[in-house]
């Protein structure tokens, strides 16, 4: 990964504020009740580890799985996990979804030329707005399924999703899992973003009843028994509500 001299201050930037901040503290609370001591953790699109920090502190004797298939946003990572003494965090170098394949990752760059590493996405290539072009990179997929039992997890307690507009496809591939352990979900659920993935809110919150969740507006958890807009949602199993 080649970097310009301006790109090289906006990684160090991102570096900063990935080791010496915490981001999510106020989430402590909505994630307490789902994240025993020893918990098992999957963090889908990790990127520079705010949330895979706050669940390994959160999960002291347990493990994250920080599946970030962006090489940018590893570099990231994996540093601020290092500087931090985080020793329960296995990063992975793969994203999820519905099928193992390699994919073309796409990484919006702003006009400054700086790394828009947070909106980074798999589907089609962003249309407009305020950015100068994309930074395109061939990726691994893989089914959570696939890991799991590669990994032999005897349990899954909690997925955390982010991976703007990916979050059905990384779910899909991993239903035998998510039927076995049954792991409290946290998800953004955007229109837009999902459209351009090939899905919809409406057909995630319809498999996902299927097998047996139910869904909350965070952080207010109010019941939504549809989807109510873009937003972060808290999805657990009828037997785990």
């Amino acid at each position: 990964m080649r970097l310009t001299l301006r790109q090289r201050a906006s990684w160090l930037a991102h570096l900063y504020k990935a080791t010496t901040q915490q981001h999510h503290r106020e989430l402590t609370p909505l994630f307490t009740p789902y994240l025993p001591a020893q918990a098992i953790v999957i963090d889908v699109g990790a990127h520079a580890g705010q949330f895979s920090k706050l669940f390994a502190r959160l999960a002291p004797d347990g493990r994250v799985y920080a599946f970030e298939p962006s090489q940018y946003a590893r570099s990231i990572l994996t540093r601020a996990l290092a500087f931090n003494r985080v020793g329960n965090v296995t990063v992975v170098p793969r994203g999820l979804s519905d099928t193992p394949a390699q994919a073309v990752l796409h990484t919006p760059l702003k006009r400054s030329s700086a790394w828009g590493f947070g909106t980074a996405h798999l589907g089609g290539a962003a249309e407009g707005g305020a950015h100068a072009g994309e930074a395109d990179q061939s990726v691994s997929l893989e089914r959570l399924d696939d890991f799991a039992a590669r990994e032999g997890l005897m349990r899954l307690d909690f997925i955390k999703a982010d991976v703007e507009g990916w979050e059905m496809r990384a779910l899909v591939g991993g239903e035998r899992t998510l039927r076995a352990f049954h792991p409290a979900l946290y998800l953004e659920v955007d229109g837009a973003l999902m459209t351009r993935a090939g899905d919809t809110p409406d057909a995630l919150f319809a498999w996902l009843a299927e097998l047996g969740y139910r869904a909350f507006e965070t952080p207010s958890l109010k019941p939504a028994p549809a989807w109510r807009g873009a937003g972060d949602y808290l999805f657990v199993a009828d037997e785990k509500a």
